[in-house]
């Protein structure tokens, strides 16, 4: 049985072009029918074609992408998708932009041992860049607050029946959910500003 060598082409919306992407296919030798094209996002691996096209894998076969970052944009589960293609499923992956990995047959033990060294220090790197821009934008929202700056919808003011409405409901005299239609906001909304009005 002779391996097949496929293809994957991902971009994350329709409007954006997989050109560069085929082109780079086409060079390396990838049959026209083994190429699959996916519009989608890369931000999982919940993917039909992506999931269709890695149980069509035997072993043997392999898995060509131009740049790892078309596998996906989460290096957890990029390390894992590797794990099940070349080990779970015996087939070989080859990131044409990164010649490091690539895990065809014929590598020697060194080859293959560099391809995961690169693989676990891309997702380290990337990991690290997630938690430093989580830290960049808590401090920035931080400093922005103790500038004043307010974020989220602007308030709208609160209509002058508001405030007799909500001695209605002190009272006993009207529910929250009758005042809030009167003023057409949501109950929890009346209950939320009723509460900010006493502080």
């Amino acid at each position: 049985m002779t391996n097949n060598t496929y293809g994957y082409v991902r971009v994350s919306t329709h409007e954006q072009n997989e050109a560069r992407q085929l082109i780079a296919m086409r060079d390396f030798g990838v049959a026209e029918e083994n190429i699959i094209i996916e519009k989608q996002s890369g931000k999982d691996f919940q993917r039909e074609l992506y999931l269709g096209l890695v149980q069509r894998l035997r072993p043997g076969d392999v898995l060509v992408v131009k740049s790892i970052d078309r596998l996906g944009r989460n290096y957890t589960e990029i390390l894992e998708q590797w794990g099940a293609i070349t080990k779970g499923r015996e087939a070989a992956i080859v990131v044409l932009d990164m010649p490091l990995l690539d895990t065809r047959q014929g590598r020697d033990l060194m080859g293959t041992l560099i391809a995961d060294i690169v693989l676990q220090l891309l997702s380290y790197v990337a990991q690290t860049e997630r938690e430093n821009l989580r830290q960049r934008q808590a401090e920035g929202i931080a400093a922005a607050r103790e500038r004043g700056v307010r974020f989220g919808r602007e308030r709208l003011p609160l209509p002058p029946e508001f405030q007799p409405l909500a001695e209605l409901w002190r009272e006993g005299s009207i529910s929250s959910r009758a005042a809030a239609s009167e003023l057409g906001i949501s109950y929890q909304t009346f209950l939320r500003r009723v509460k900010e009005a006493a502080l």
